[in-house]
């Protein structure tokens, strides 16, 4: 038995990315090797010392997904986490004092010290 997966494309990215984090994307998809059947997943996930962490990581396509490009780059976005996540910038640090992508969400009422957990 076929399993479908209905998503839907959009033109309006909720998230958006600095030319660093694109630029970092793009190293990384080149170093995977990664087809077209993967993208960048964005979203949430309960837990962290603030009640939240960040999801970015390459997936595949899910139930319920949105699909976003960004700069070429393909973007998975699940609709429920849109509350979460819109207007939210990611960016990539690499300094001597941080070095990583970076979330910088005005949806957030507190985040904690490491930055990859937040309350909203």
């Amino acid at each position: 038995m076929e399993t479908t997966v209905q998503s839907t494309t959009n033109t309006f990215a909720p998230v958006t990315f600095t030319e660093g984090a694109i630029k970092e994307l793009r190293k990384l998809i080149e170093q995977k090797e990664l087809t077209d059947e993967f993208g960048l997943r964005v979203g949430v996930e309960g837990g962290g010392c603030a009640g939240m962490n960040y999801v970015l990581g390459f997936d595949k396509k899910k139930e319920g997904d949105e699909i976003f490009f960004v700069d070429g780059i393909q973007i998975y976005l699940n609709k429920a986490h849109n509350l979460y996540l819109v207007g939210m910038q990611v960016d990539w640090q690499d300094g001597l004092n941080a070095r990583g992508f970076t979330f910088n969400n005005p949806n957030a009422t507190s985040t904690c010290g490491c930055g990859s957990s937040f309350s909203a």
